[in-house]
């Protein structure tokens, strides 16, 4: 069959031998395409196991049917004779859409990654996933002015004024957002430094609390009073904090005074009492007591004692049944406990 009339019509050109290697090369491109769209990614799904199998499915499938199709399109058409015009539109169309889905390829694995990250806590016991999300959500929007830069660069834009003026401009828009951007770094050292977590209890100056939820501008601490304590993570970042979550022991000191007119034999029994009351509290574990010193108004004994729990109410519970036991004790002794009292002594003198 003579063929050789394919090269003697020319349009724009271009033979029509070569605007048939274009069709079959494009047509050969868009097979091949579909088989690996349609067959290998769906026999990858069905087997894929792990998670990483997972991850490379979806991003396989992030390109579409219109990305394989421009792209067998941009092959079969570097066979092809063009205009520079239409040669450098194809060109920069195909550099937005490589841009667009390398973009959501690029995404797919920064979700995915914070995904297993936020897994991993939540196994931890660390159920506060919230700077995780931001930080996804940072990632994406870098990578999408990443993609931008690149598209501008490839056009033949100058971007260095442009990342020049953007540094400009971000530099203005923190110093405007000083304080918001403060307590969002701040969020980040505590995420990372873990001083406290939520479910822990803190006292912060004279606060005392629950920690609740620690956010991005700020974190929620439920008081003992009930109400929601709303502090500046900056704040938090820049004042010490006692945190009771790794307290194993907590030492108790605490006072009580008697009357003066308490008689010395029952003064010496005090501290015994004390240690034989704390001895039988469950949670209890006795260290000393003493006849601590000659008050203003009684005599006054200091007991130190370690509760085994970090527990707040628990320790509220073991120090209420220890001045519950220490009353009974002294009601039956007939110890009476001191308060303040003042005797006035009056001297009278005899007139001569």
């Amino acid at each position: 069959m003579d063929l050789t009339f394919l090269t003697r019509y020319v349009f724009y050109d271009n033979s029509l031998l070569d605007y048939s290697i274009f069709i079959l090369i494009f047509l050969g491109l868009l097979i091949i395409f579909r088989f690996f769209k349609f067959v290998v990614i769906n026999r990858l799904k069905n087997y894929s196991k792990g998670e990483l199998d997972s991850l490379a499915v979806d991003i396989a499938d992030v390109f579409g049917w219109n990305f394989f199709a421009l792209l067998a399109l941009f092959i079969s058409l570097r066979y092809l004779t063009l205009p520079e015009i239409v040669t450098t539109s194809i060109f920069y169309v195909v550099i937005v859409f490589f841009a667009y889905y390398g973009v959501k390829a690029v995404n797919k694995s920064i979700i995915y990654a914070g995904k297993r990250i936020s897994k991993k806590k939540e196994a931890e016991g660390d159920s506060d996933t919230a700077v995780i999300s931001l930080l996804v959500r940072i990632g994406k929007a870098v990578v999408w002015l990443i993609a931008f830069l690149i598209i501008l660069s490839n056009f033949g834009i100058e971007i260095t004024p442009l990342i020049a003026g953007l540094g400009i401009g971000g530099l203005a828009i923190a110093i405007a957002l000083q304080g918001v951007l403060s307590d969002l770094f701040a969020s980040f050292a505590i995420y990372f430094d873990k001083p406290f977590r939520a479910g822990d209890f803190i006292i912060i100056g004279s606060d005392m609390g629950i920690v609740q939820d620690i956010g991005i501008k700020s974190t929620r601490i439920k008081t003992l009073h009930g109400q929601e304590l709303i502090v500046s993570n900056q704040e938090l970042t820049s004042t010490r904090i006692n945190n009771y979550r790794k307290l194993e022991k907590r030492r108790v000191v605490f006072h009580f005074g008697v009357e003066y007119s308490t008689p010395v034999s029952k003064v010496k029994k005090i501290p015994g009492m004390a240690k034989k009351i704390i001895d039988k509290a469950k949670l209890a574990e006795f260290d000393r007591a003493h006849f601590q010193k000659f008050g203003d108004f009684s005599l006054d004994f200091e007991v130190v004692y370690f509760v085994n729990v970090n527990d707040f109410a628990k320790y509220m519970d073991t120090q209420q049944e220890i001045n519950v036991k220490l009353m009974e004790a002294f009601e039956k002794e007939k110890i009476v406990f001191a308060f303040p009292t003042q005797t006035l002594h009056i001297a009278s003198h005899k007139k001569e």
